[in-house]
């Protein structure tokens, strides 16, 4: 059943929502008294802010931030986020790429906003709805792929998400492919039909005495994840990712 604040709902049940934020949310972390949103927490109680601002303020959180951002590849953030704050699966690399450029052009906060003040959140969780996954339900215009894909991001009900740090999906997205419960004993790396991806950056701190301020990476799928992070090592900025 979908935590819900209504207008009947008591201290009590609040105090259930509050919970079921940081769960879904947080992934399935403990948290120390010490690291509750006490504000946060009073403000909802108060009912000064919607159950949709909460989750914003927590998924902007040190806490979330630091177990996220800062220690996952960048695919393995976008894809937590696409479950922690919409509750299903990315479905194709469109997707990814658009939330890693914006990401990396227009900050952490842009990206968390991007997925809360989406028309899609709304639809599924309205103002006072706790975020929940729904990856696993049918619903229209959801890719069938979408439905496997979760089941790659669930590990069940004792896992914690961010004891996971690297993308569980970037190959079965990167070249549309559905996940597999046992991998294939053929292997596509180096046999040509792998697919490349073209990733465009600018903005590095060596570049300034180069002519061309923009440069192209051409990469196979499996290695799209460790040249991200060699990019931002180095200062770039991405401006694009597209299919070679």
């Amino acid at each position: 059943m979908a935590l819900e604040l209504r207008p009947d709902s008591t201290i009590e049940d609040i105090q259930t929502i509050i919970r079921g934020v940081y769960k879904h949310v947080l992934g399935n972390p403990h948290i120390m008294e010490s690291e509750r949103l006490v504000t946060a927490e009073s403000q909802l109680c108060n009912r000064s802010i919607s159950v949709r601002e909460f989750v914003r303020l927590v998924a902007k959180s040190d806490f979330y931030k630091s177990r996220y951002f800062e220690s996952c590849a960048p695919y393995r953030f976008v894809e937590l986020n696409f479950r922690h704050l919409l509750g299903r699966a990315p479905q194709d690399q469109r997707e990814v790429s658009e939330h890693i450029v914006r990401c990396v052009a227009e900050g952490y906060d842009a990206e968390i906003d991007s997925y809360i003040d989406s028309e899609e959140y709304q639809n599924a969780f309205g103002e006072n709805r706790v975020p929940s996954d729904r990856g696993t339900s049918t619903e229209a215009n959801y890719k069938q792929v979408g439905y496997n894909r979760m089941f790659v991001l669930d590990r069940g009900p004792a896992q914690i998400d961010s004891a996971v740090t690297a993308s569980q999906l970037v190959y079965n997205i990167a070249t549309n492919s559905p996940n597999k419960i046992k991998p294939s004993s053929a292997t596509v790396i180096g046999s040509g039909t792998e697919k490349r991806f073209k990733i465009l950056a600018t903005g590095f701190k060596f570049d300034s005495r180069r002519r061309v301020s923009t440069t192209e990476y051409l990469v196979p799928a499996t290695k799209m994840t460790p040249q991200i992070q060699r990019i931002q090592r180095a200062g770039g900025r991405i401006v694009s990712i597209t299919e070679a």
